[in-house]
């Protein structure tokens, strides 16, 4: 079983609180510019925002060491920005230009920096979570102390790779975290349409694995539980499957009107659940933070998030020559 702590704010002080927050919010102004790009068509192909969402990276991600090896799915221009990366390099890649953190080569879905230990961006569903084991094991090999994070979405754990990874995890007590962002779609297929199993957590009760499901709307709580998820597997005790219930506000991808969803269902989520109004009320209520201050925040982020657009939209494009670099090794 894993345990975890019931410490108020989970030990979160102001500061390292309103840190949270404002990562938070760099990514909610980040992802709404690259929506206003790729309808300006500077962003082609792909593109899956994060909007809804910023407290499951946020939190997640602030509850690991830097050297600890992130792994996630193409939904990730949230997790790379959590992960410390600079926006401009990300709106840049996005962008496919020549300053983006993979060179304008791998664009939305194939962000990676070594420097963050932050290798994200995979196309294939659940394709990336034998990877996340392997950094799991590649840790152990090391004797390096690490745990790998995973991120996952709910339609990944309907893949044979998911249930392999967890079983060798499992097998050799590797110190790796798997995070399910469970939004409630698989595209445009409701969970329930497509498990019998809603809480999807309990598919580690299979290989004998720790598991646990949380609200995943709060980044307290995402804090709280995926630290004490991390500390079980760097302790030696195992794996572990966690499920953050989330929601994203747009559709699965920029292409999609996500006409699927109940009617009020999305209206619900953004008055009752928003990730950035309860980590307001937080600031509010336990620390006294003021409406200036947390306007002050916002403004910034906004401002921010407008520069990365400007320095990407002004970057250079990548150099025909460089078309088969890093395809293969030397």
């Amino acid at each position: 079983m894993l345990e975890v702590g019931d410490e108020p704010l989970a030990g979160l002080d102001r500061d390292r609180l309103f840190d949270l927050y404002r990562r938070m919010l760099l990514i909610r102004r980040f992802e709404e510019q690259a929506a206003r790009a790729y309808q300006q068509k500077r962003i082609l192909g792909f593109c899956h925002l994060y909007i809804g969402q910023e407290a499951m990276a946020v939190g997640a991600i602030a509850s690991l060491r830097d050297t600890d090896p992130v792994i996630t799915a193409y939904r990730e221009h949230g997790q790379a920005l959590a992960r410390g990366m600079d926006p401009d390099g990300v709106m840049a890649e996005l962008f496919g230009k020549a300053t983006g953190c993979s060179k304008g080569i791998g664009g939305s879905m194939h962000l990676a920096s070594k420097e963050h230990q932050f290798w994200g961006g995979y196309g294939i569903v659940g394709g990336h979570v034998p990877l996340g084991a392997g950094a799991a094991f590649a840790a152990r090999y090391r004797k390096d102390d690490g745990v790998s994070l995973t991120f996952l979405g709910d339609g990944a754990t309907n893949q044979g790779a998911f249930f392999e990874s967890l079983a060798m995890a499992q097998l050799w007590r590797l110190p790796a975290v798997f995070l399910i962002e469970n939004n409630g779609y698989g595209m445009g297929t409701s969970v329930a349409r497509a498990s019998f199993l809603t809480d999807l957590a309990k598919r580690a009760d299979g290989v004998g694995m720790a598991h646990h499901t949380f609200d995943g709307h709060d980044v307290v709580e995402v804090f709280r539980n995926v630290s004490a998820a991390v500390d079980h597997a760097r302790s030696g005790k195992g794996p572990v499957l966690l499920q953050g219930w989330t929601y994203r506000y747009r559709g699965h991808s920029m292409s999609d009107p996500a006409k699927y969803r109940p009617e009020g269902e999305l209206e619900t989520e953004r008055t009752d659940r928003d990730g950035l109004t309860l980590a307001e009320g937080h600031l509010r209520e336990a620390f006294g933070v003021t409406d200036e201050a947390l306007a002050e925040a916002q403004a910034a982020a906004k401002e921010r998030a407008k520069a990365a657009f400007v320095a990407a939209d002004e970057a250079p494009e990548p150099d025909v020559s460089t078309l088969y670099d890093h395809t293969w090794a030397e």
